[in-house]
């Protein structure tokens, strides 16, 4: 036992060094800088185009003869159902507790500039699919680096595709829901880790069909109950707003944190930690979210990358803002146990009711997530190993989710953190290279669209070709 505790404690100090050494200022400067390129090269499509991304999601575009899997809809709730979770619920404590309430607001950018930067990558998956053995069309980083860049650049698609099958193993959605479930109802982390482990087994055995199908009904529910809960709590406490939103503002720039558990935090720490911990959430740049869209049923690319751009919004600007509110509301202090965290502050504000309410939303977020990551580690897995055994990984992914129940907060955020750095790497400078491409389709898009006004609500002729 002594050398398994000797183990672990190797393994944690190794990826806390990795992470750092990762996530520096050179990583945050070429997320945020590469997200007011794409803004600005996209001549600020998510504020331009907003409506009538909203019109694509809502099916009034969507033909069931279009190459790919799954609807403009399941593809946006397949990504949300990845990116709703832990990271807006337990990672905005975290950022908190860590950062200060400065973080926030560097979540907030990271938010508005990952707009542009999941239209990007999102409209490269649907131009640059690959067919699998079975003739499926199959999008994501990986697909576009080696056929939009060329064989020589493989090593890249490489390079994603392998931190990929790490960083896309739910660890840290299981790890959080067993905590919550160990210290509030007595549940142990094993019975959390192999009753997810079932339930995910039973679910994925269908495919990203049957993803998007279970993701597209769970997703509102889950979105729905936890906004609503979310608000109700932070109109009880309105008379603090705003000295929590000026508190974000000064914090963000080295200014005191009287907010929060972290005292004294400087700029540069808030800044890191919010970018993080955005990136964490809404997975712009990392490349996770084009793996989903990469399957819609689309012959537009362009129009696959509105969708998408629409998830940053809600993921970052709206849910992680509403739990930013609810626990700085509470006084934000204490535990640097993500979801704990959170909890109290439910629970302070609605005894007990609050605690049972976010019981049930984490349960829902928790499995969303495992489901839809494990069409991602699977997809990465089967580009490395090749169709057989990369089919085969899933049993890898189970594995994880029993393993992640158990393991300590601090080794799972690390190794996926340090994952996540290393797969925005290839994302994001593969994305500037073909940016230009991305350019001309979206110009090529909407003149065929004929929409002049910035809703662009005018409808597609069905007799329109792809991009």
């Amino acid at each position: 036992m002594r050398a398994v505790n000797w183990l672990f404690d190797r393994a944690d100090a190794f990826l806390a060094a990795a992470v750092d050494a990762v996530w520096g200022i050179p990583l945050v400067i070429l997320l945020i800088s590469s997200g007011l390129y794409f803004s600005v090269a996209g001549r600020f499509v998510p504020i331009r185009r907003f409506r009538h991304a909203i019109d694509v999601i809502r099916g009034e575009y969507d033909d069931p003869s279009d190459p790919g899997q799954i609807s403009h809809f399941q593809a946006l709730s397949s990504a949300l159902s990845a990116t709703l979770g832990m990271g807006n619920i337990a990672g905005v404590a975290i950022a908190v507790s860590v950062g200060g309430p400065g973080a926030v607001f560097w979540m907030w950018i990271a938010g508005l500039v990952g707009m542009a930067t999941k239209f990007f990558t999102c409209t490269l998956a649907c131009l640059y699919r690959r067919p699998d053995s079975r003739g499926i069309p199959q999008g994501g980083p990986m697909y576009w680096i080696e056929v939009g860049l060329g064989p020589r650049f493989r090593p890249l698609a490489m390079m994603f595709a392998i931190c990929g099958m790490i960083g896309c193993l739910a660890l840290f959605q299981i790890n959080q829901l067993a905590s919550l479930l160990e210290t509030n109802h007595r549940v142990p982390a094993w019975g959390t880790g192999l009753g997810a482990m079932t339930l995910v087994t039973i679910v994925i055995l269908g495919g990203i069909v049957r993803v998007g199908q279970v993701a597209s009904r769970i997703v509102p529910v889950m979105a729905i109950l936890y906004l609503v809960t979310a608000l109700f709590i932070i109109y009880r406490n309105a008379e603090s707003v705003p000295g929590i939103l000026a508190s974000i503002v000064t914090s963000a720039f080295g200014g005191g944190a009287v907010l929060g558990g972290a005292v004294g935090v400087t700029m540069k720490e808030a800044l890191i930690t919010g970018v993080r911990r955005a990136a964490f959430s809404n997975e712009a740049g990392i490349g996770t979210a084009p793996l989903a869209h990469g399957a819609a049923k689309t012959d537009e690319p362009v129009r696959e990358g509105l969708v998408a751009m629409v998830g940053p919004f809600i993921d970052t600007n709206v849910v992680c803002t509403l739990t930013a509110l609810v626990v700085l509301s509470a006084g934000g202090e204490g535990s640097q146990d993500g979801v704990i965290l959170t909890a109290r502050a439910f629970e302070a504000a609605m005894p007990r009711i609050g605690g049972f309410l976010l019981t049930i939303v984490i349960l829902l977020f928790s499995v969303s997530t495992l489901i839809s990551y494990s069409y991602y580690s699977l997809k990465c897995a089967k580009y490395v190993l090749g169709e057989g055994p990369g089919a085969r990984y899933i049993y890898v992914y189970l594995g994880s989710i029993f393993l992640g129940a158990v393991w300590s907060q601090d080794m799972v955020i690390n190794l996926l953190d340090t994952a996540f750095a290393l797969m925005a790497i290839p994302t994001v400078v593969s994305t500037l290279i073909l940016s230009p491409r991305v350019v001309e389709a979206t110009r090529d898009y909407f003149e065929r669209m004929g929409s002049g006004g910035p809703g662009g609500s005018a409808r597609r002729e069905r007799s329109g070709g792809g991009t």
